[in-house]
């Protein structure tokens, strides 16, 4: 690749939206998790908050399927970006990219977004703690903080089923033994079925483990991912030991359920039922302007129930204001917006809305 790739006048900066790219490299990390990395084709310095994550744009069986995935790389490394997927038993899209994403490969992604993230929530003394692969936000803000040479004590704590079940195990190990305030502790839920050795911990996270690891952690700012059972346990044992919740963050859009193909002519009959029994005057008209297309909602429906009712198909994944696919223009009226991180500030100066999230305040029309 010669430099005048590299031209800095040339390469963009990363910004939320939806962006073309192509899979580069594809590595091995353990027997059922991958990372897939990915540049674009004019280069672009893909700039985020360490934690963020973006959402796949992708075809499987001719139907389109979007799915979020935490960015595992670092945005110290700003060419490429990197997600780590786990093969999970039964998993379409998982199974999907481990079977058919190989180096080549092009697609579309939406991001990055996400509230979760090291940058806004700065600190001194840090802890993560993660669970299986749960790991990816929190590897995506340790290679931020070795690479940055960042003043931060950091205590990190993963739980793994078995020792060969570590995701990123060598380069965490090398990064912690290079910086004295970095401290790493990995628990393993039992050893490992090949014979491999292991002497560290052995079980599930308990309080008297988390006072062994880290006696400080009432005094450090928390971030914490993994399965839901996981992050439950967790939450448990920091709320039955007093800590202050304020300075707990976790990872949540891997709870969401995944996105649900929706009958448009059962919702459509539906609400014509509904609005029978309903004063008129009540609703708010919501007009989608590229279609032409109208319809009446309550005030506590979102626009993309709206488009849905008129058979308008808005790209969704996750339904909770994160992933960020749902955005749309509003051309004119209000609406209110309770997101969780998927649509940035600048956006929404620009007028734009997560469609799944937003519900009028009067009559609205959207540029879709």
């Amino acid at each position: 690749m010669s430099m005048s790739f590299y031209n800095p006048i040339t390469t963009q900066t990363w910004t939320n939206g939806r962006h073309l790219v192509r899979c580069v490299k594809v590595i091995r990390e353990t027997q059922d998790a991958s990372t897939f990395c990915f540049m674009a084709e004019q280069p672009v310095m893909f700039f985020f908050k360490p934690g963020q994550f973006v959402t796949l744009e992708l075809e499987i069986e001719g139907e389109q399927v979007m799915r979020s995935y935490t960015i595992s790389s670092s945005p110290s490394v700003p060419y490429s970006f990197s997600i780590t997927v786990k093969r999970l038993p039964g998993g379409k899209v998982s199974n999907w990219l481990h079977e058919n994403l190989k180096a080549g490969e092009k697609l579309a992604v939406h991001g990055p977004v996400g509230n979760f993230n090291i940058i806004d929530y700065p600190a001194e003394k840090v802890l993560f703690l993660s669970g299986g692969v749960g790991v990816t936000p929190l590897m995506s803000m340790t290679r931020w903080l070795f690479d940055t040479n960042a003043d931060v004590d950091l205590e990190f704590i993963h739980s793994a089923r078995a020792p060969r079940d570590v995701i990123y195990h060598r380069e965490l190990m090398h990064m912690f033994s290079r910086i004295p305030e970095f401290k790493l502790h990995v628990v393993c839920e039992n050893k490992s079925d090949i014979g491999e050795a292991w002497d560290g911990y052995r079980g599930y996270l308990s309080q008297a483990m988390l006072e062994l690891m880290a006696p400080d952690y009432r005094e450090r700012e928390i971030f914490c991912c993994g399965p839901t059972p996981y992050m439950n346990a967790v939450k448990r044992i920091l709320h039955d030991s007093g800590f202050d919740m304020k300075h707990y963050h976790e990872e949540s859009f891997g709870a969401i359920p995944v996105d649900v193909k929706e009958d448009v002519l059962e919702l459509a009959e539906q609400a014509e039922a509904d609005a029978e029994q309903l004063d008129y005057a009540e609703m708010f008209n919501i007009e989608f302007g590229s279609s032409g297309k109208s319809v009446r909602i309550l005030p506590d429906e979102t626009v993309h129930a709206a488009a849905s009712k008129l058979g308008l198909h808005i790209p969704k994944a996750c339904g909770m204001g994160i992933c960020g696919t749902c955005q749309v223009k509003l051309a004119s009226g209000e609406v209110e917006m309770e997101h969780n991180g998927g649509i940035t500030d600048e956006d929404i100066e620009e007028g734009y809305i997560l469609s799944c999230c937003s519900k009028p305040k009067g009559d609205v029309v959207v540029d879709f």
